[in-house]
């Protein structure tokens, strides 16, 4: 009877659920509001504040170890924390104090969430309903970098769980803010199809905390117009030198200078459109830019008639989709039709005919007047 009751015992356990690891479990949230600028420097030195064991984030690390916690963190955070234990730089006069105060920061997170579970916000922590609503492949991009990039600052495994309703709070960002959100990530988004660069990849993700609930009126408006200062500072490391030119023949071959700023070896195609029929211009295909480097192409231009063209020199993937803002190429044709030239030439001659049968007529007539 005994052995009975002790097997069905042992069943009960065995079949019935066990909590979850997670019930017990207190949250720990490490996130905060952007501190770093897209440009690369700090805004100001309040991060430091925060990190000191009084300051909000270390309130959170200087605490006994316990086994009983879930770590939510933002890895763009954490990024910003290990560009804060280097030799990083203020947007004001300031002096940077916190590289000590960064590293035993993160020193601390390390060692008091070893034995815990640890779970990676998507990186920037943006709203998530927001960034589905306006990017949602951007979102996936979000969550998988924040991953890589948490394991690596910590240099242990992390969850990423996009099902887990893990973020917290709505981005107050306005249509306006919206739609220059939008812009930034389109630019970055088609410059990427032929620039593999891990700068401009990092940029990219970093857009994310543009959709951060963190952020009060004022950082949005800071924030987005240093996104956009950053991508286009992008943008114009792979561009076509704009120019004037002046055509006097009706074939001219063109100079054009195509500059590769980036660090690795760029392909594109070159599309010229001309803005009227004046003058046909070729385009190029399948041009390939050394890293760092520039390249002059020789542009065939042929003249129909004389006067002012514009061309558009846009720059586009293998598909034909833009890369690039356009270069404006300013041509002033001022050749004149041979047809012309030989009309004008022969009227000339036939003039001067005329003016020396004139005097010769006028020589004799003064001659016949004395006899």
């Amino acid at each position: 009877m005994k052995k009975l009751i002790s097997i069905s015992l042992l069943c009960f356990f065995i079949a019935a659920p066990l909590p979850m690891a997670t019930a017990d479990a207190s949250i720990v949230r490490i996130t905060s509001t952007i501190h770093q600028n897209f440009t690369g420097e700090f805004r100001n030195d309040e991060l430091s504040q925060e990190l000191t064991p009084s300051g909000k984030l270390g309130q959170l690390v200087f605490v006994p170890l316990s086994s009983s916690k879930i770590w939510i963190i933002d890895p763009a955070l954490i990024d910003e924390v290990v560009a804060m234990t280097g030799d990083y730089t203020l947007a004001t006069e300031a002096t940077p104090i916190g590289k000590d105060i960064a590293s035993s920061w993160l020193t601390q997170l390390k060692k008091v969430s070893a034995a815990n579970d640890v779970v990676a916000l998507a990186y920037g922590n943006p709203d998530v309903a927001m960034a589905k609503d306006l990017a949602p492949s951007e979102l996936r991009m979000y969550y998988a970098y924040g991953k890589s990039a948490l394991e690596m600052a910590l240099s242990r495994m992390v969850r990423s769980e996009p099902n887990g309703k893990w973020s917290k709070g709505r981005s107050k960002l306005d249509p306006l803010q919206r739609k220059a959100y939008g812009q930034a990530r389109k630019d970055l988004t088609r410059l990427s199809k032929v620039v593999a660069s891990p700068e401009l990849m990092q940029l990219r993700v970093r857009l994310a905390r543009l959709l951060s609930p963190g952020l009060d009126a004022d950082g949005r408006a800071y924030s987005l117009y240093n996104a956009r200062t950053a991508v286009d500072a992008q943008l114009h490391r792979l561009r076509i030198n704009p120019g004037k030119y002046q055509l006097t023949t009706e074939k001219t071959v063109l100079p054009v200078t195509v500059v590769n700023d980036f660090p690795v070896e760029v392909t594109v195609n070159i599309n010229m459109l001309a803005m009227n029929t004046r003058i046909i211009v070729d385009s190029f295909s399948e041009i390939t830019l050394a890293a760092n480097s520039k390249r002059q192409l020789e542009l065939n231009a042929f003249v129909i008639a004389p006067g002012q063209t514009i061309v558009f020199a846009q720059m586009t993937d293998s598909l034909g989709s833009d890369v690039a803002p356009p270069a404006v190429l300013a041509l002033n044709a001022t050749v004149i039709d041979p047809r012309l030239t030989w009309f004008t030439t022969g009227a000339a001659i036939l003039l001067l005919l005329a003016a020396i049968t004139q005097s010769v007529r006028r020589v004799r007539r003064g001659r016949h007047n004395e006899i």
